[in-house]
């Protein structure tokens, strides 16, 4: 009896470890797959149409895979302004998409069109403070979204016009497809000057930035 149960420890023991192998494997090769995307294309990251804070000769680039509909995006969008705002000049905040919610295509479509009002950032941030409102899992309710245009100084007649613009749906596209190239599956995904961040977490993304800062 003692070593048929000595044989069983032994057993989920290996498969804990095959198990956490594997695992480990599967990321690290996620990650060389991501970095031979990323060298095969220098421009890959960084479209012309990609929002943007900061100058374009900043020190340090962050692009950033979000959904506006993301809770983690919502939680990490003010401490990456507040590292921004003590590094004045020195970064650069690239948005990409990567929509994975009910409702994110609906309010990205809303954001670029509100690019034409140069109103992208503002509505964003608007949406994000709201985002327990109108993004909610359990009663989500969207249509709130045209109720606070208004209120960030929206002009809704030439929303209403400029959302047709077909460029938008094409540039939400590319961002999609890049984004699957890429292999993300959550948000926010972060890269820092070309490099993806390995490690989830302020404190982790900080600390990237402020070694590229250092350099």
């Amino acid at each position: 009896m003692k070593k048929d149960k000595l044989l069983v420890s032994v057993s989920v023991a290996a498969l804990v470890i095959g198990f956490s192998l594997l695992a480990w494997m599967y990321k690290d090769k996620k990650q060389n797959e991501m970095e031979k995307v990323l060298n095969e294309k220098e421009t890959f990251l960084i479209k012309n149409h990609s929002p943007s804070l900061g100058p374009q000769n900043a020190k340090v680039t962050i692009v950033e895979f979000m959904d506006p509909e993301c809770e983690s995006c919502r939680a990490f969008y003010p401490f990456v302004k507040d590292i921004m705002k003590e590094n004045e000049g020195k970064i650069r905040l690239v948005i990409r998409y990567a929509l994975f919610h009910g409702n994110s295509k609906f309010a990205a479509t809303i954001l670029e069109a509100t690019r034409f009002q140069n109103k992208y950032f503002e509505t964003l941030e608007y949406f994000f403070e709201q985002q327990p409102n109108w993004g909610s899992h359990h009663n989500p309710r969207p249509e709130l979204l045209w109720d606070y245009l208004p209120k960030i100084g929206i002009d809704m007649m030439k929303l209403n016009k400029d959302i047709e613009n077909p460029v938008i749906a094409k540039n939400i596209a590319a961002d999609i497809v890049d984004g699957q190239l890429l292999g993300i599956r959550q948000t926010p995904t972060f890269f820092i000057n070309g490099q993806p961040l390995k490690e989830f977490g302020y404190q982790q993304l900080k600390d990237a930035i402020n070694r590229e800062l250092q350099k």
